[in-house]
């Protein structure tokens, strides 16, 4: 596939199992493709730079990513929802011999991403088809607390299912963890953060230091928007983050410490018999 412009008619598309339009399209304002899921664009890829993370909450989590262990040292990643496998490949590219396994709910999907937005030989990336939760059971034994990184990033259309946003899911998650791995989790919220918040509270019930990543007036409850959640049973490394979300995409803060406890303020979390999904945008959200 070339960077030709394509008509949404021409483009390599799949149906989903809810009947939802699954296309990649050339990216319309850089290189890459976009991975469209009805009219929500749920990843970008570059094949000729991984690298390049044009979405900004993505490209939060890439700086995260990247302070973890030595630079370019291997990591052990596993990723729920992975959509066309944006961050497997930044690892892939950044870290190589890393060992990643990847659970996407939709083989539809996959099919479409492996032969139209194709892996580079020898990335280290497992596909396993599966429900995310479900498939954690479903791992391979000796990944239980042996996992650097897990990367929590699964949305049905636009909303997180409510399975994905509790204390117990949460809490198998970290199980895969070693003594110092880190959880990343991709929250949607709008005005107020009522759910952000809620999900702070949660993760941070199952682990201890938990920061949290976001552009300015996302994370003031001023505009909807996606917030990363970084948690891990240890203290992260955090010595770098605050010049990196300063110095862009847009300006962007890491909340830490005491502005954690007042971001999530008294709020409980959330377990399996009270869960509901993440807040669906607005239908303009992504009006290009």
């Amino acid at each position: 596939m070339g960077r030709n412009r394509q008509r949404d008619d021409d483009a390599p598309q799949t149906r989903l199992s809810d009947g939802t339009l699954a296309r990649v399209v050339p990216s319309p304002y850089t290189t890459g493709f976009e991975l469209m899921v009805g009219e929500t664009p749920q990843s970008h890829v570059d094949l000729d730079d991984p690298t390049h993370l044009h979405f900004e909450y993505v490209a939060r989590m890439g700086a995260v990513i990247d302070q973890l262990r030595l630079p370019g040292q291997p990591l052990t990643a596993v990723h729920l929802g992975a959509g066309a496998l944006t961050i497997p490949r930044y690892i892939a590219q950044t870290r190589p011999g890393s060992r990643q396994q990847v659970i996407e709910l939709e083989p539809a999907l996959w099919d479409l991403v492996r032969e139209h937005l194709p892996l580079p030989k020898n990335a280290g990336i497992r596909v396993r088809i599966g429900d995310a939760r479900e498939g954690l059971t479903r791992l391979p034994p000796a990944l239980t607390g042996a996992v650097d990184l897990v990367v929590s990033d699964v949305y049905a259309g636009a909303q997180t299912p409510a399975h994905l946003t509790t204390v117990e899911f949460y809490r198998a998650a970290s199980t895969l963890l070693n003594a110092e791995g880190v959880l990343l989790v991709n929250v949607a919220d709008g005005a107020g953060l009522a759910f952000a918040r809620q999900q702070v509270a949660t993760v941070r019930a199952v682990l201890e230091h938990v920061i949290v990543l976001a552009e300015v007036q996302t994370l003031k409850g001023r505009r909807f928007g996606n917030l990363v959640i970084a948690a891990s049973a240890a203290p992260l490394p955090t010595q770098w983050l605050p010049r990196l979300m300063a110095a862009g995409p847009h300006p962007a803060k890491v909340a830490q410490g005491r502005e954690i406890d007042e971001f999530a303020g008294s709020l409980g979390p959330v377990l399996d018999a009270a869960a509901r999904p993440s807040p669906k945008p607005s239908t303009t959200l992504f009006e290009r």
